[in-house]
């Protein structure tokens, strides 16, 4: 099974930033798509952001984009997500997941087989 480990969560200013890191273990993890994705009450695990294997497609949900960019290192297993102009409302647990796609990436919770622990993102006023 592929294990993955968020990092870099906390409390944070609104309009500050933060940067999360999932590490993954695994050849499974650095060859598939990755995303993140946050709960919103009442609602399924909502989409974030997501990147193929290559780095070469990202796609974000309609509220982050030109804030928050996806990244990864595939040499270090890693997937990044660098947040910025943070807002009350970014705050969530934030999931780390890996899809079996490798050239698309998926937008729903159901396309991705594995997870993280999550990390907290709070954002102040």
């Amino acid at each position: 099974q592929v294990q993955l480990v968020e990092s870099g969560g906390g409390l944070v200013q609104a309009g500050g930033s933060l940067r999360l890191s999932c590490a993954a273990s695994g050849r499974t993890f650095s060859s598939n798509a990755k995303g993140w994705f946050r709960p919103a009450p009442g609602k399924e695990r909502e989409f974030v952001a997501g990147i193929t294997w290559s780095g070469e497609i990202t796609y974000y949900a309609d509220s982050v984009k030109g804030r928050f960019t996806i990244s990864r290192d595939n040499a270090k297993n890693t997937v990044y997500l660098q947040m910025n102009s943070l807002k009350p409302e970014d705050t969530a647990v934030y999931y780390c997941g890996v899809s079996t796609a490798r050239y698309t990436v998926p937008k729903t919770q159901a396309d991705f087989i594995s997870w993280g622990q999550g990390t907290q993102v709070t954002v102040s006023s």
